[in-house]
């Protein structure tokens, strides 16, 4: 949603917030390991991710939460990537013959194209977009939120003591944790949201988050039947078949014999062993999705 940092000095730490807490990230200095991860859970209802409404309903336990879960991951710097709940932001793939080369005048026309895709006014939206070649034009990533919804969730990382340089939605920060040149699903569970994304040679052909009728009980079954109808549409629309499959939010145990059923692709934790270090502990690695994905792309 916003990159407000120079490239060459990328925050160490990233901190997710979810409905059920909060999770923070601290990279190793060399990069490409993330060597400390700290986990501060409330109580449901404390944070409800929306596209319209308020979605800090306990910003005290909150603000609680992100400043301990920071604290006890460490590092010097006060600088961090704020992950967003999925629910919090629209993600929309767009597709044009061509973008101006002007920056102003190119945001200005993704604008445009997305006012009839939104339940609010772009004018009151924060909008963050990264264009790719697509065949003979050019596709769009358009991440947008509103704009005082975003406010909210940075203010809260400014009062703990942070400053949120960076705001990503959890599933495009958690696509930094795969490897997808060849075709890929990836899928996000959290307790309100599946969020999936289909790659191939590092180029996003397809993007959805749905509702989670089920829960945090979601079993691999139900993750399965609800991925369904996007898997469909994958195959039919490029013809290509899925490779591999990484999932964060459900252990890869809990839902890889359903999906390797489904698709006959390779499953896998988003999250590999070798990403982390030793002294992440005992934190599962599937919870670690969007933080090692924001802090290893």
């Amino acid at each position: 949603m916003s990159t407000k940092y120079n490239p060459g000095a990328k925050p160490k730490l990233a901190c997710e917030v979810t409905p059920a807490g909060v999770i923070a990230g601290r990279i190793s200095e060399k990069g490409g390991l993330v060597e400390a991860c700290a986990v501060h859970d409330f109580a449901a209802g404390s944070l409800v991710p929306d596209l319209m409404e308020n979605n800090l309903r306990e910003r005290g336990k909150v603000l609680e939460a992100i400043r301990d879960a920071l604290d006890r991951v460490g590092g010097r710097s006060r600088d961090l990537i704020a992950v967003l709940p999925d629910a919090a932001v629209r993600v929309v793939l767009l597709d044009f013959e061509t973008l101006p080369s002007k920056t102003e005048e190119a945001e200005a026309v993704v604008r445009f194209r997305l006012k009839k895709s939104l339940p609010f006014d772009v004018d009151k939206a924060k909008v963050s977009y990264h264009a790719q070649t697509s065949g003979s034009g050019v596709r769009v990533i358009a991440a947008v939120s509103l704009l005082s919804v975003i406010e909210d969730y940075e203010s809260v990382f400014r009062e703990a003591g942070y400053n949120p340089g960076v705001v990503l939605p959890s599933m495009l920060a958690a696509l930094g944790a795969a490897s997808t040149d060849r075709p890929t699903m990836v899928v996000k569970v959290d307790e309100r949201t599946v969020s999936l994304a289909i790659l191939d040679q590092q180029q996003l052909l397809l993007f959805r988050t749905i509702e989670n009728p089920f829960g945090p009980n979601m079993s691999g079954e139900q993750l399965a039947e609800e991925i369904y109808p996007s898997v469909v549409f994958f195959q039919d629309t490029y013809q290509l078949n899925l490779e591999q499959i990484f999932v964060a939010g459900l252990g890869e145990s809990a839902a890889g014999a359903a999906l390797k059923a489904q698709t006959g692709a390779q499953v896998a934790d988003l999250v590999s062993s070798s990403q982390l270090s030793a002294n992440v502990g005992m934190i599962p690695r599937w919870k670690l999705g969007g933080v090692a994905g924001a802090l290893l792309a």
